[in-house]
């Protein structure tokens, strides 16, 4: 995720990978974003440090990458969560690498635009992205709106929304679609990129879409078995057509 600049129309398909075999695979499906992120560890769960510089050094140059880096409620969490990119510091210069950190256990705005700021300082080549959960609780994360502002203040140059919990339930089971639409909305007049992701897949990706996103981010929709399986390009094919084509593609049929 990049500033802010008018989206084409159909959103960037991000696809978050936890290893350089997936990477290739979300390549080669043609992901548009590749997405550094241990699944197994939570719903921005980072990857190890010389996972994350395999990814990087098994994508062509000029490949827009993405990490994850997990939850904040502290500068010290940003501090400690900017040391995996150091995994990086021997490899070639690529395009800027956008780094997502999520707000979880921190109600008040004023200290998330501090995490952010934090962050922005400690990776200053990087592309901050700040992530609200929508399935947050009130005391877990400022008030959606409250966040924008904090990010922007901060020096993040996208936000993201996502779901926490992979319980089943989706971005859409929390956000309603016009609730997402005024978001980006509000967004884009702070000058940030845009994000949604949160179990998205079929007819809740063609959704998504339609929104007008800068970006849609998937997991369980590009791999085999669902988000603990293995990416595919197959998948990513599927996923890309859905953010394409909309609901007219048909669902894929089911691997027994």
């Amino acid at each position: 995720m990049s500033s802010h600049h008018p989206h084409p129309h159909h959103p960037r398909l991000l696809v978050s990978v936890r290893d350089a075999a997936e990477a290739r695979a979300a390549l080669e499906g043609g992901a548009d974003v590749i997405d550094a992120k241990e699944p197994a560890s939570g719903a921005l769960g980072a990857v190890a440090p010389e996972t994350l510089a395999g990814i990087v050094a098994a994508l062509p140059p000029g490949t827009p990458c993405s990490v994850a880096l997990g939850d904040a409620a502290t500068v010290d969490d940003a501090r400690r969560a900017a040391r995996l990119l150091h995994a990086l510091d021997d490899l070639p210069s690529a395009a800027p690498i956008a780094v997502k950190l999520a707000c979880h256990g921190l109600a008040d705005a004023a200290t998330w635009a501090r995490v952010v700021a934090a962050l922005v300082a400690e990776l200053p080549a990087c592309h901050v992205v700040a992530v609200r959960y929508a399935d947050a609780g009130s005391g877990d994360a400022p008030a959606a709106s409250d966040l924008l502002a904090a990010s922007a203040d901060g020096g993040a140059r996208g936000v993201l929304v996502d779901t926490r919990l992979k319980d089943g339930t989706g971005l859409f089971d929390h956000w309603d679609a016009e609730g997402c639409r005024r978001w980006i909305d509000a967004a884009r007049e702070r000058g940030l990129s845009v994000a949604l992701a949160g179990s998205l897949a079929g007819a809740s990706l063609a959704r998504a879409a339609t929104l007008g996103p800068d970006l849609v981010g998937v997991r369980g929709a590009a791999a085999e078995g669902g988000r603990a399986g293995r990416v595919t390009a197959g998948r990513v094919r599927e996923a890309r057509l859905r953010l394409v084509f909309g609901p007219a593609v048909p669902s894929p049929a089911v691997v027994l």
